[in-house]
């Protein structure tokens, strides 16, 4: 007789649980991008302030990828031509004016030599 009553008493108990936790809210999804608004671009730039995404060079063609849009070399993007593309950063031109946008922005390269040099000084 106890195994029959205890079923039915855990059953309740999880219901009447639901609808507290239905009323504490959603939870928040741990892996979502923080929603972080962009601030205004300014009205009249020189050049776009884009976003360097992607670099892809073959043999037969290279692109970049800038803010979403694939642009191939000699193409436009935001009125700037996009004049060369290496394979940590990228030069557009607009007018005489010349703006790098680099893969990594936040990344020193140095050659390996320098890099010994400055282990040694230490």
């Amino acid at each position: 007789m106890a195994e029959r009553l205890s079923a039915p008493l855990v059953l309740f108990a999880v219901l009447s649980a639901c609808p507290a936790a239905h009323a504490q809210g959603a939870l928040a999804d741990p892996t979502r991008p923080p929603t972080i608004m962009a601030p205004e671009p300014a009205g009249d730039a020189a050049l776009p302030s884009g976003r360097l995404q992607s670099i892809l060079i073959s043999a037969t063609r290279k692109l970049a990828v800038i803010d979403g849009v694939t642009v191939p070399l000699g193409g436009k993007v935001d009125g700037a031509t996009l004049v060369a593309i290496d394979e940590t950063h990228v030069t557009l031109k607009r007018g005489e004016v010349i703006e790098m946008l680099k893969l990594y922005p936040n990344i020193e390269r140095q050659s390996i030599e320098a890099a010994a040099n400055k282990k040694e000084s230490r």
